[in-house]
């Protein structure tokens, strides 16, 4: 009898099969187009429309943005460059980039000085490093970030460096007083006396003393007024000092919202409500002409630190909001818990609540950060030479007189710059935080 049929059927490889490559139209830049541009006849009719539309915008702002003048030193030898190589249409004229990035930088700084705001840019990123990125800078690091702030004011301003010395030493007088009023008033109490002591310090005490100490041992840079300051140098100062000031006061402010004080709570409400109601440019033209009504008759109040202060002040009813929705949003089992460990109020915020209300903030934190940010070029408006009003001083001058777009598209860039980049620093750290996971 034949054993054909038992040898076919029965058959069982004892080898495997080597691996084979998956199919060339399901993998790499042809398996992703497939996937995501060409799944479908709609979504191939609009790959196609949106690649015709994209070829036209190119073809129509290329040959505007190859163009050979950055070595122009004004808009007529632009125009005198297109006529030479017989160009029909005119383009960029990037000259005007090249002669006043300087200025658009640094305003109008002295240019013998420049390694002082370059150097506080740097010093700047050493600072933020153990803040953004904790796991990878030592703690020890994080000394030189508190210090750091009245480093920023002495390296830009220059004068003695005993002020900014004084001023530090004021938190520890806070400190002092705080201690010495505890023995006599409750904790709450004895904080407000300790906050009084310090702005009572910093207002009529840091001159005498600095004066004293800078005639004992003068230690200074050469001084720089505030109207030198400008462009991008001025958008990043007001916007640093702002964004690092409205976050810790944001978060009292939302706490105070939420306290069960009622004096505390509605003195939060009514300062979160008023600033909101009130656009940021009346607050800049009252820290411009008003503010100095209210401070002691010839004090010399710098018109920069004025709209850091009511910028700040802005940026922090925002963020208080931002913090509150966070706070609202934890589950009351939080609190409870926090409750349940036999936690005083101010050790269930820093260990339970807090943590998790600022990891579900996040987004909402850097948004405000970006509109922060933005909004300095509103100091225009109250003479202050941002980026934006050194663009209108440079049209004004007779060699770039008709330049528009060359300028707001090089400032456009260096804002889209940075906010891009917080941007995608906020989504490193939801990932890094895992903010989906509740």
């Amino acid at each position: 009898m034949s054993n054909t049929h038992a040898d076919t059927v029965l058959f069982v490889r004892d080898t495997m099969l080597p691996q084979e490559e998956p199919p060339s139209s399901t993998v790499g830049p042809v398996g992703w187009a497939k996937t995501n541009l060409f799944s479908g006849w709609a979504n191939t009719l609009l790959t196609i429309l949106s690649i015709l539309f994209v070829a036209f915008l190119l073809q129509r702002l290329l040959p505007w943005f190859i163009a050979p003048t950055w070595h122009a030193d004004s808009l007529s030898e632009c125009r005198e460059i297109f006529v030479g190589i017989a160009r029909h249409h005119e383009g960029a004229c990037w000259g005007v980039i090249r002669d006043r990035w300087q200025q658009l930088m640094f305003g109008f700084y002295p240019s013998e000085l420049y390694w002082r705001p370059i150097l506080a840019l740097l010093l700047l990123l050493v600072a933020l490093g153990p803040v953004l990125f904790a796991h990878l800078v030592p703690s020890r690091v994080m000394i030189f970030s508190v210090i750091y702030p009245f480093i920023l004011p002495w390296l830009l301003w220059g004068g003695t460096v005993w002020v900014s010395v004084v001023t530090l030493a004021g938190f520890a007088v806070g400190y002092g007083v705080y201690k010495l009023a505890l023995r006599a008033v409750p904790d709450g109490f004895a904080v407000i006396i300790a906050a009084f002591g310090t702005i009572i310090w910093w207002l009529y005490l840091t001159g005498p003393i600095a004066n004293g100490l800078a005639s004992v041992l003068p230690l200074a840079l050469e001084p720089v007024a505030s109207r030198q300051f400008g462009g991008f140098m001025l958008s990043v100062t007001i916007g640093v000092v702002a964004i690092a000031c409205s976050l810790p006061i944001g978060i009292v402010l939302a706490l105070g919202r939420r306290s069960d004080l009622p004096l505390v709570k509605w003195l939060c409400v009514g300062f979160i409500e008023f600033i909101r109601g009130v656009p940021l440019i009346t607050l800049l033209f009252v820290a411009s002409v008003l503010l100095n009504i209210f401070l002691p008759p010839g004090t010399n109040f710098d018109i920069i630190l004025r709209v850091m202060i009511m910028t700040t002040l802005f940026a922090s009813a925002y963020m208080a909001e931002v913090i509150r929705g966070g706070l609202a949003a934890l589950p009351k089992g939080q609190y409870e818990g926090a409750d349940s460990l036999g936690l005083d109020y101010w050790q269930a915020q820093r260990l339970i609540i807090m943590p998790q209300a600022l990891k579900i903030s996040i987004p909402g934190i850097v948004s405000t950060f970006i509109g922060v940010f933005k909004d300095t070029t509103l100091v225009s408006i109250i003479g202050l030479l941002d980026p934006l009003g050194l663009a209108t001083a440079i049209r004004a001058d007779t060699d770039w007189n008709g330049i528009y777009w060359e300028l707001f598209l090089f400032i456009g860039v260096v804002f889209f710059l940075f906010c891009f980049s917080m941007s995608r620093y906020s989504m490193y750290l939801e990932r890094k935080l895992q903010t989906g996971h509740r």
